[in-house]
């Protein structure tokens, strides 16, 4: 099915958006396909004792007023010469009743994230294939084990986890060179905090429904946007 694009991006007048706050929606056209049960977990010895009831895929999260949870919201162009220091502070990654979670985040180039286990057994961290350069792993992870951190130089949306042990298990994560990025709620709300007055390319990328890229101006009292993807 053809991706629709329908974008408005404009400056908000609400003075609840704080200065350089963009905020928006994501929204899904469609009815995307039933989520699928993920029978083997609750088969597992292991991860059917862990298990909180009937667990599915998350291709499609769609929320309030058809929200499209799950997206990447990032500055991809008018930020070029600009270099930003990376985070103190860690993204979090963990793993839990076996599932990553959570299934979709953020982090920034070279920002620590944390990769936890917190099931008492067994996980291994696969990313064995990067698109951008950036250092693959495979590691073995028990439940005592201690955090591992990782780290990505490159920008790449998006990194992906497996767990060979449990082969249905992925996780995604939005690398991005800036600051600027924010990961859509169950109800496809965002807020990218700080963005200086400019025009700037924004992406807004999801997993199955794909990518688009609008251009936005943002004022010094910030920016509101809202964006529609297709079922695919």
């Amino acid at each position: 099915m053809k991706q629709l694009i329908h974008l408005a991006a404009f400056v908000a007048g609400s003075a609840a958006v704080l200065a350089g706050d963009v905020t928006g929606t994501i929204t899904l056209k469609g009815t995307p396909p039933p989520e699928k049960p993920i029978a083997p977990l609750n088969a597992d010895p292991n991860c059917g004792k862990v298990a909180k009831g009937p667990v599915t895929t998350r291709h499609y999260v769609v929320g309030a007023g058809g929200g499209l949870g799950n997206v990447v919201v990032y500055v991809k162009g008018g930020l070029e010469g600009k270099k930003f220091d990376a985070p103190a502070t860690k993204a979090v990654m963990d793993q839990v009743a076996c599932l990553y979670e959570p299934y979709v985040m953020a982090a920034q180039v070279g920002q620590a994230v944390e990769i936890r286990n917190s099931d008492p057994f067994l996980h291994n961290v696969n990313f064995m294939k990067s698109d951008a350069g950036n250092k693959t792993f495979n590691f073995a992870q028990g439940g005592a084990a201690k955090p591992v951190d990782k780290v990505f130089e490159n920008q790449e949306v998006f990194v992906k986890f497996q767990c060979n042990v449990h082969p249905w298990m992925f996780g995604y994560i939005g690398v991005v060179a800036n600051p600027y990025f924010a990961v859509t709620d169950k109800d496809g709300k965002f807020t990218i905090k700080g963005l200086p007055a400019g025009k700037y390319t924004v992406a807004i990328k999801h997993l199955k429904a794909g990518e688009i890229v609008q251009e936005l101006e943002v004022k010094d009292s910030g920016a509101e946007l809202k964006a529609v993807l297709e079922v695919k």
